[in-house]
């Protein structure tokens, strides 16, 4: 298949200046990138085309050849570089701005102090149960960097303004030759800023910003549970040479209990009762997590281990307005220690139970009575 004329691929004249092939290519790459046109066999065609066409009129000497000869002058591999057929030409200024389409110019001063960025912190801060439950304010105190009061983070001397970097003549990135390839990285002097301190303020040696110790009030959210974290946006360290301040993140743990255990916004807790209570049946009265108290009515006949379920006495769900459960268990104790009377009670009962007041040790008779015939 013959080749299109590479002046109509780019879409302009033979009399275009360098800059307009430069716009006319880079509205192809844009328009057909293989990125925008994942599976397009048409559009990668096109891609690789407009580049093809502008690898060799954007050289000089390649496109005197083309002028005078066409597509004849690179046949056989004559005159074309690798890298399909782009001709050797620089692109690294056309993908710069092509990637700036998607995400931002990299020369922007946004991006170069991007770099500057002050550093993110973490504060481990312990709280009760109870302050999990009803959510708290509270001061903290930690170590951190803020901006320098007499340079205004500059880092320069009152008066002063920082300095164009000589090394990245102000870019705040510099390019490399690697065979073929041009590649750019940040620049080693400036660290990307684009500037350098001349006159350094004395307070900060330059950097812009001090150590310091820093109180600030957090508020801790109803239904925390151990390990949140909480993200506090620009209470990290001050950046240096105009960068961001990073970010605070609180990461929360919950201390451990006397009386409740937690399990997502649920709460569980054993309540010990004795054999009469768990024979005869009572009325019991237990704590909650709000500090209040809650009424059990517990059966006759009520076993070892069971369980009671309280709806809505548990931890509340974050930003919600709803809440867990709490379960509460028996544990029926034996008593211990018994006087005369009472030993004499118990013998008396034992004589005169009988077999349905005990079904399950029944039952296990049972089992065991035929085990042990066979």
């Amino acid at each position: 298949m013959a080749k299109r004329d590479y002046y109509d691929v780019l879409g302009v004249s033979k009399n275009a200046t360098p800059e307009e092939l430069k716009s006319a290519y880079r509205k192809l790459a844009v328009k057909y990138h293989p990125d925008k046109n994942p599976d397009d066999k048409v559009a990668e065609d096109k891609f690789k085309e407009a580049g093809e066409a502008y690898g060799i009129l954007s050289n000089k000497s390649k496109k005197e050849n083309y002028d005078n000869f066409g597509h004849a002058a690179f046949e056989n591999g004559g005159g074309q570089g690798g890298f399909g057929g782009f001709g050797g030409a620089d692109f690294s200024d056309i993908f710069e701005d092509f990637f700036g389409d998607f995400g931002g110019s990299r020369r922007s001063s946004r991006g170069r102090n991007s770099n500057n960025r002050g550093s993110d912190l973490r504060y481990d801060l312990s709280i009760s149960l109870e302050d999990a439950y009803s959510g708290k304010k509270q001061n903290i105190q930690f170590s951190t960097s803020e901006k320098c009061g007499t340079c205004k983070g500059n880092g320069s001397k009152p008066g002063f303004n920082p300095d164009r970097c000589s090394y990245c003549n102000g870019n705040g990135r510099v390019r490399t030759n690697q065979g073929f390839f041009t590649v750019q990285q940040t620049c080693p002097q400036c660290a990307g800023s684009g500037e350098e301190i001349t006159n350094p303020c004395s307070d900060c040696s330059g950097r812009g910003n001090k150590q310091t110790s820093k109180k600030i009030s957090v508020t801790i959210p109803k239904g925390v549970d151990d390990g949140t974290r909480i993200r506090l946006a620009g209470k990290g360290e001050a950046g240096t040479r105009g960068g961001g301040t990073g970010d605070l993140y609180l990461f929360i743990n919950i201390k451990s209990h006397e009386l409740f255990k937690r399990s997502d916004v649920n709460l569980f807790f054993e309540f010990p009762i004795s054999i009469a209570d768990a024979a005869l049946g009572t009325t019991i009265e237990i704590p909650t997590i709000d500090g209040k108290k809650a009424k059990i009515k517990i059966p006759d006949g009520t076993q070892d281990g069971k369980q009671f379920r309280l709806k809505g006495k548990g931890m509340p769900f974050m930003r919600r307005g709803d809440y867990g459960d709490l379960y509460v268990q028996v544990k029926t104790e034996v008593p211990i220690y018994l006087n005369k009377e009472q030993k004499e009670l118990l013998e008396k009962f034992r004589e005169i139970e009988n077999e349905k007041s005990n079904p399950s040790i029944k039952k296990f008779f049972q089992k065991a009575k035929s085990f042990w015939k066979n």
